[in-house]
């Protein structure tokens, strides 16, 4: 028995030597790989955090607005040109058994009125070269030189001879930099890189490629934005200077002359359109579901314009309605204004008549007092932007089937803004182009003949050569309905 005891003894101590060895290996595998499991998953949460931009929580909504315009730029990209970037991190499995990076847009350029290119992680900008670099990660799996995308920032690319005035800007994709692209200046917000060239001094376009656009684009960062500009024009933006710093709490960067190399995590080319059209908004394809009725709003804001809804008018009220009859000096003038505010004074209004100051603090200021605003079809009524909600817009349409640039510039941003519309198209009788062309010249028979000879001609005739007078006794139910709505307006 003490000889079997010894036997099962020593096979025990084996056994257990045995299972001690194996449960220290175990042990000791576990220490080693728990590690670099963990440093795993940090890498992988940082990579994934690279390209998101970190600021203020002002920023908040804007961060959510790029992810957004991101995802509809990627879908819109199945069928549109896109410049892409890698971005490490993120993937599928290669053949290799690695990750492959997926790419992520970096170019839109499926507007058709506004190019626009995104780029967040390490970018630099080179102004005077007019190029920008994005250094690429170094996980990039793309061992060659990345793509680039050159375009004009001004938000009218449609219009070939609107972008003759404005500088292309170049964005690279890059592994690593050279001695020439090392920062002198870390910028701690975001970038926005546009133009000011193109068509602007018009004040129609000074809005609808513009000031429009730049909201859009600009407003989600909530002030927390460095604008750099090309095409400076010092007069233009002394006009508009207090639109830009609603927007932004930085001074602006002259993009053109700027020897600096500025570093900036995120970066935008470009002004966003959400519509096609000129002077409006496409809600349903805003990122942020911006309106032209928002616009307003912020318009009034910037000169900080007290009147958000017409004055009080009627029975019960001593105080006259404002009607404001824009006239022109020298294109499409009211030849017969003295007679108008005559008229207007009999129907009840206290008629304002003047020409649109390039003042626009002061302007804007005359506007919002007014509950009309009349005048003859032109980029003067760009100014019932700063109209009170509710006011009436009358617009004089000149003589030559001019429905689609009447409808297409005003009457349609109007009704966004949510003013009241009223139009009023001449005939051949209130026409001075009666005193220039006979009555069976193709002015009168045939206008569409002379919109097809091209621009010249047609801007020739019916925008340069065409002054209206107006007959006062068909205009008058005019200026009365824009009346009853503002009355009626009150009822409600």
């Amino acid at each position: 028995m003490a000889k079997v005891f010894r036997s099962l003894n020593r096979v025990n101590t084996r056994d257990c030597s045995v299972g001690l060895l194996a449960a220290f290996i175990l042990v000791s595998l576990m220490y080693v790989t728990m590690p670099r499991t963990n440093t795993m998953r940090v890498s992988m949460a940082s990579s994934q955090l690279l390209p998101v931009l970190k600021v203020n929580a002002s920023m908040t909504s804007g961060d959510s607005i790029r992810q957004e315009a991101s995802a509809k730029a990627a879908e819109i990209g199945k069928s549109s040109p896109v410049v892409h970037v890698e971005i490490p991190g993120k993937g599928s499995p290669n053949e290799s058994g690695g990750t492959k990076a997926e790419k992520k847009p970096m170019c839109d350029r499926s507007n058709r009125k506004s190019d626009i290119c995104e780029a967040d992680g390490d970018v630099r900008i080179i102004g005077k070269d007019t190029r920008m670099v994005f250094v690429a990660p170094p996980q990039s799996n793309d061992n060659g030189e990345g793509e680039s995308w050159t375009i004009k920032p001004y938000a009218r690319k449609w219009a070939a001879d609107s972008g003759a005035r404005v500088r292309e800007v170049t964005l690279k994709s890059v592994h690593g930099y050279g001695e020439d692209t090392r920062c002198s200046v870390n910028h701690t917000v975001p970038a926005l890189v546009f133009a000011i060239g193109g068509w602007t001094g018009n004040f129609f376009h000074d809005f609808a490629d513009v000031l429009v656009p730049l909201f859009e684009t600009a407003y989600p960062f909530g002030g927390e934005v460095q604008f750099l500009l090309a095409n400076m024009n010092p007069p233009w933006m002394d006009k508009y200077r207090p639109f830009f710093q609603k927007l932004s709490r930085y001074e602006i960067i002259e993009y053109d002359n700027d020897d600096a190399v500025r570093c900036f995590k995120h970066v935008t080319l470009g002004l966003r359109c959400s519509s096609v059209e000129d002077f409006q908004m496409e809600p349903s394809k805003s990122p942020h579901g911006y309106t032209m009725f928002d616009f307003a709003k912020f318009a009034r804001s910037v000169f900080s314009l007290e009147s958000e809804h017409p004055s009080r008018v009627g029975e019960q009220s001593d105080k006259k309605p404002r009607l404001m009859i824009i006239t022109r000096a020298r294109t499409r003038r009211l030849v017969n204004a003295e007679e108008i505010v005559q008229m207007a004074a009999e129907v009840g209004y206290e008629v304002v008549i003047t020409e649109a100051d390039p003042d626009v603090s002061k302007f804007s200021r005359i506007v919002n007092s007014c509950d009309v605003l009349m005048g003859v079809h032109g980029s003067a009524l760009t100014n019932m932007i700063f109209l009170p909600t509710d006011a009436v817009v009358i617009q004089v349409v000149p003589w030559g089937n001019m429905d689609w640039a009447a409808g297409h510039h005003f009457r349609d941003p109007s009704k966004q803004m949510k003013l009241k519309y009223l139009e009023y198209s001449i005939n051949e009788e209130e026409t001075t182009l009666s005193e220039l062309y006979p009555r069976d010249h193709a002015v009168f028979k045939d206008p569409l003949s002379l919109h097809r000879q091209g621009w010249a001609t047609y801007a020739r005739i019916f925008l340069r050569e065409q002054n209206v007078r107006l007959n006062v006794t068909r205009f008058r139910p005019f200026l009365e309905r824009a009346l009853g709505l503002l009355r009626q307006e009150q009822r409600e």
